[in-house]
């Protein structure tokens, strides 16, 4: 979702895990394997299977499951191939809309995210129609109390990083995706555990909206969007102010 309210998505996830334990040990499982099969199995020569790993333990995943989930990528055991594919779309009040999927079945992922779209006042764009409004960049959501703006500054500028945003409650840290592994690498070695570790999609373009039928319809499209289960990440180019974003909540 978009930049101001990713840092609440993150929070509401960690809340509901239990709930959505399923939904959330599948997208982590996926990306193990993903991770696993592009730089090997060994956590320490592979910084984002280490970040993986650290968000699969942090959402209680068993053990087994990331010790299987890895050797898929690796191909020590029999596993299904999966696609990564991006959907382009606009939501109410003519947001722009990315969905990252990752899926064993192109068409039934394809026809589930157009058929939400349909459903929630959204419609699909042609792929590249929104590249102007996002662009894909590490980025690192870290809880205030767990280090110094000072000192997490240096880290990252020292490591790779492009900039360090102070959003009160959460530091957001933005680097190029070439310098994911390597900025990842640094927290982990000054003993920094993000909250949130992506490549994510940030909005270069904030469409601002202020009316809460609006807001209601495009939070409606986003949160069903999330709960299709090969969707991994969702992002949007919204502006609402965070007392509006809690009044329809």
């Amino acid at each position: 979702m978009s930049g101001h309210s990713k840092w609440a998505t993150t929070k509401r996830h960690k809340a509901a895990v239990d709930a959505k334990r399923g939904k959330i040990f599948s997208a982590i499982s996926k990306d193990l394997t993903l991770a696993a099969r592009a730089g090997g199995s060994d956590p320490e020569f592979n910084p984002r299977l280490r970040t993986y790993i650290a968000k699969a333990k942090a959402s209680n995943m068993p053990a087994d499951n990331i010790d299987r989930a890895i050797k898929k990528g690796t191909g020590e055991l029999p596993g299904v191939e999966y696609h990564e594919l991006q959907y382009e779309g606009y939501g109410p009040g003519g947001i722009g809309i990315i969905v990252e999927v990752t899926t064993d079945n192109k068409n039934r992922a394809a026809s589930e995210v157009r058929s939400t779209f349909s459903k929630y006042g959204g419609n699909l764009a042609q792929p590249g129609a929104l590249q102007h409004f996002f662009n894909k960049q590490g980025q690192f959501l870290i809880e205030a109390g767990k280090t110094e703006e000072d000192s997490l500054m240096e880290l990252a500028l020292e490591n790779g990083g492009e900039d360090v945003l102070n959003n009160g409650d959460h530091f957001e840290v933005r680097c190029d995706i070439t310098e994911f592994d390597n900025l990842s690498s640094a927290f982990d070695k000054a003993g920094i555990e993000p909250d949130s570790a992506e490549l994510a999609q940030i909005p270069t373009n904030l469409t601002p909206l202020s009316d809460e039928d609006t807001v209601r319809k495009l939070m409606r499209l986003l949160n069903a969007l999330e709960e299709l289960d090969d969707v991994q990440n969702v992002y949007d180019n919204s502006d609402i102010d965070d007392a509006l974003l809690a009044k329809v909540g």
